[in-house]
């Protein structure tokens, strides 16, 4: 169970993979009155803008990751993070113990009863011990696909490269509280205000 950054707040980790809708699913809540930190947000802006994380990130990945105006070089980082699940546990290393930190600050000055940790490698990163609930935004397989396709412009063998370089679905299924299917058959509407209600009610020791 989690570290209570807030003793008013209850804390829920988001998560699921990459084509799974959980930003989408993020937003509903938000709109429900639960503030999300999202931590995607969060490491992209410490990589643009934290010199010792840059001076970290440039010592594994190359000199060329940023250009001589010290901005970030996205082709360079994405053929390194590409090039195996070993290559991104490198970057996560030095890049999660720094979005933590930024979690704990948010979570500090949190006072709604509830809030959100949008993190699509909550288990992997370890930051589940940070949260008291895990919620998995779930989607078929082929579904994830296409969304991917669509929305970055790759071929199937790409996004499917990318999908592959995650934890399984069915193994987060086994680690989270709760899940929400995103397969476009069942409304997520009715599912968040159901999960709602359910967080309202679970006890935090």
């Amino acid at each position: 169970m989690s570290l209570k950054m807030s003793p008013k707040t209850k804390f829920i980790g988001i998560t699921g993979g990459i084509g799974s809708g959980k930003s989408y699913v993020c937003r509903l809540l938000e709109q429900a009155g639960i503030p999300i930190f999202y931590t995607d947000d969060e490491a992209k802006k410490l990589i643009r803008h934290h010199r010792p994380l840059q001076q970290q990130l440039t010592a594994i990945v190359g000199p060329g990751l940023y250009d001589a105006e010290g901005r970030l070089v996205k082709s360079v980082m994405a053929a390194f993070l590409c090039r195996g699940e070993d290559y991104a546990e490198q970057v996560n290393r030095v890049v999660h113990p720094c979005v933590a930190e930024a979690f704990r600050k948010w979570a500090g000055s949190q006072t709604a009863p509830l809030a959100g940790m949008e993190c699509a490698l909550l288990f992997e990163s370890g930051f589940n011990r940070l949260v008291d609930r895990s919620l998995l935004v779930a989607a078929p397989l082929e579904l994830r696909i296409s969304r991917v396709m669509q929305r970055d412009r790759l071929n199937r063998q790409q996004a499917l490269h990318w999908i592959q370089l995650q934890m399984t679905e069915e193994e987060k299924r086994r680690l989270a509280d709760y899940v929400i299917e995103n397969d476009e058959v069942q409304p997520l509407e009715p599912q968040i205000s159901d999960l709602c209600r359910r967080l309202s009610f679970f006890d935090t020791p």
